[in-house]
Order: structure tokens, then C-alpha cells, then sequence
């Protein structure tokens, strides 16, 4: 009978004391959760000249997983680039290219730094210049999207639609 009570009185001060920070912690949580769902699905690639870092390049893969089985909708990222040539930092001018699993996007559009869709996207900075880029299509549950520069080199950043931890190592 004790015991049931000590530990009926620890339940009820544990759950008193830990309620009030629960319940902010959960508002705190709910109120960042497109940021936290977005963090989930971006990558970032330095290109370095020795210690230097000559190019920089996150991408936000914008996927989320509809109802229908056969889900055929292209493939949308917000990118981000900085280059340390300020010159060569649009797609515009050339210098750099995108593309995923070979496939060269069917759309480029650059984004203000105002714009709404950097609102719950990571790793915005005023020096990035950001896209909104769309691709085609890809059947595959897992992608590589390759940044090529001609006076950096090259990059890639690995996606999935499914959580990457499912996906066994023949896939990736």
C-alpha cells in the first residue's frame, strides 16, 4: 500500500512540474514544424580552392507524399548559391549547372529575398541568390541532384521521397 502511494505522489509531482514545459514545448514545436519538416529534406555542398570555400549550394527538396499510388508530379527544389564570383551567380550568365539524375530542369525561377517560400526553408542567407527550380518527373525513390561549375568542380546532393533510413544501400 505505501508503495502505491509513493509512487502514485511521484506520478502526480512529475506530472505537475513537467506540464506547463511540455505544453510550451509542443507550441514552441508546432509552430516551427514546416521548418523542421523542410530541414529533413535539404542538403548542402561546399566546393573548396584548398581551405576556401569557392561555391556553396542547399536544396530544399519540396516533395510531399500524396495519396494517389501513382504519383507522377515534377520534382521542385529551392536552391541556394553562392559563389565567391559574384558575376557568375545566376543561372542567367552560365557558369553552373543543375541537373537530376542526368535531366536538366524544366524551370528556373529566381526568387526575391522577400519572397514567402524562404519563410520555413533552412540555411537562408543574404548572400545566396535562391531558386525555385522544377524538374521532370523521377520514378526512383532516390535521386542525386549534380552541381557542375566550371571553375569549381562539381557536387552532388542525395534526396529521397521516403525517409533515406528505409532505403537500403543498393537503392542509394
Amino acid at each position: 500500500m505505501r508503495n502505491i502511494v509513493l509512487v502514485l505522489g511521484a506520478m502526480a509531482l512529475f506530472t505537475g512540474c513537467a506540464s506547463k514545459e511540455e505544453k510550451a514545448f509542443i507550441r514552441s514545436y508546432e509552430k516551427q514544424k514546416p521548418y523542421h519538416k523542410k530541414l529533413q529534406k535539404t542538403e548542402k555542398i561546399q566546393l573548396y580552392d584548398g581551405e576556401d570555400t569557392k561555391a556553396l549550394l542547399t536544396a530544399t527538396y519540396l516533395f510531399e507524399p500524396g495519396l494517389e499510388k501513382k504519383d507522377e508530379r515534377d520534382e521542385t527544389f529551392i536552391v541556394g548559391v553562392y559563389l565567391e564570383e559574384e558575376t557568375m551567380q545566376t543561372f542567367d550568365r552560365g557558369g553552373f549547372s543543375l541537373t537530376l539524375d542526368g535531366k536538366i530542369p524544366k524551370s528556373i525561377k529566381k526568387l526575391e529575398k522577400n519572397d514567402p517560400q524562404l519563410d520555413d526553408i533552412p540555411f537562408v542567407t543574404e548572400w545566396n541568390q535562391f531558386y525555385f527550380v522544377t524538374f521532370p518527373h523521377v520514378s526512383s525513390k532516390s535521386f542525386k541532384l549534380i552541381f557542375e561549375s566550371d571553375l569549381y568542380g562539381r557536387g552532388e546532393l542525395h534526396f529521397a521521397k521516403v525517409a533515406k533510413y528505409v532505403l537500403t544501400k543498393k537503392v542509394l
